[in-house]
């Protein structure tokens, strides 16, 4: 089996695998009360699994394959979600909310094509949230806004966890991210690949808010996929943070303001998708019956692993590794749980 694993030279993590249990508690208790209070989100109950051919389960990038099993008493498919963009959409609405408001959930998924590496894994959990927003707020300037309320949110945990553990160090999250777009980010490296763009300019601005993900670039390239149908890709981006552990960048949201009728036509166009229009969900956009959102996803895992300083995303969460990375992680100091 293919993997990239990074031993980081004389590793050693400043907390007992006891005390990691502890932290992860504290980080994630202390998180989403913050996040909650940022953005005005209420806690909701999430699915699971979902009918497969719903239309609400997350394409992502269209290629990966969803988990599915037969449910005996119902003579139908089910699958397990890969995300929560289209779901969280349709509960606004059936549970109406109104602009201004929104909501955020515990999302677990398994995504069996996925990586297995230092910062990616099978199962993955992440804080997923949705706010209802006007007509005049699809702008930049709105996503950017709610980029700093989230990464306040960040700063203020990890603040909170080192004054509980000051073994720690004293390592900042820088709080004012920077802001560029994927087509800026090509300009400024032409010869680096975009994985290679994001570690360059994270080692540089700490903090980085990429923008405008999906759409080709002027090289005729992407800098990633996006799946058509929930992040507009003129109005999403992924936050990045610099990774001292691993010198490399880390990914910790995806996110973005939805697709509106016009954006989501247009999109489906592109891809190649307007067999979509099949599902209630698309139709209830293309109606303008679904209300306007912004929304993502914020991993669990990931921001725990950047606030404790571990090597490996199998030090803070439980999942399944090749016997290999197993015996190379544990040679090189990395306790997976």
């Amino acid at each position: 089996m293919a993997y990239s694993l990074i031993i980081p030279k004389e590793y050693q993590p400043a907390l007992s695998l006891r005390e990691t249990q502890h932290a992860i508690k504290s980080i994630k208790d202390s998180f989403q009360q913050a996040l909650a209070f940022a953005l005005t989100l209420d806690r909701v109950t999430a699915p699971l699994l979902v009918p497969s051919d719903c239309g609400i389960n997350d394409d992502l990038s269209g290629v990966e394959r969803k988990v599915r099993f037969s449910i005996k008493e119902m003579g139908e498919d089910a699958e397990i979600v890969q995300s929560l963009a289209k779901w969280k959409r349709m509960a606004l609405y059936r549970y109406g909310y109104h602009a201004g408001e929104g909501i955020y959930t515990d999302m677990n998924a398994i995504r069996r094509d996925d990586d297995v590496d230092n910062i990616h894994s099978i199962f993955v959990d992440q804080w997923d949230w949705e706010k209802v927003i006007t007509r005049e707020d699809r702008t930049l300037d709105f996503l950017k806004e709610t980029v700093v309320a989230i990464v306040k949110a960040i700063a203020f945990t990890h603040r909170k966890v080192q004054l509980r553990y000051p073994r720690l160090g004293t390592n900042t999250i820088v709080e004012k991210p920077f802001f560029i777009t994927a087509e800026e980010l090509e300009a400024l490296y032409p010869a680096l690949s975009p994985k290679e763009r994001e570690r360059e300019i994270c080692r540089e601005h700490k903090t980085v808010f990429l923008m405008q993900i999906g759409g080709k670039l002027k090289s005729g390239e992407r800098h990633g996929m996006r799946a058509p149908d929930y992040d507009d890709w003129a109005l999403n981006g992924d936050l990045l943070f610099w990774n001292e552990v691993l010198q490399d960048a880390l990914e910790l949201s995806s996110m973005g303001i939805r697709v509106d009728r016009d954006s989501l036509r247009a999109q489906l166009s592109e891809a190649g998708a307007l067999d979509r229009y099949a599902h209630e969900y698309h139709k209830l956009i293309d109606s303008d019956t679904l209300p306007l959102t912004i929304g993502g996803g914020i991993g669990q895992s990931r921001l725990c692993m950047l606030m404790l300083g571990k090597a490996h995303i199998g030090e803070v969460q439980v999942s399944v590794w090749p016997e290999e990375m197993q015996k190379k992680c544990e040679a090189g100091g990395i306790a997976l749980l």
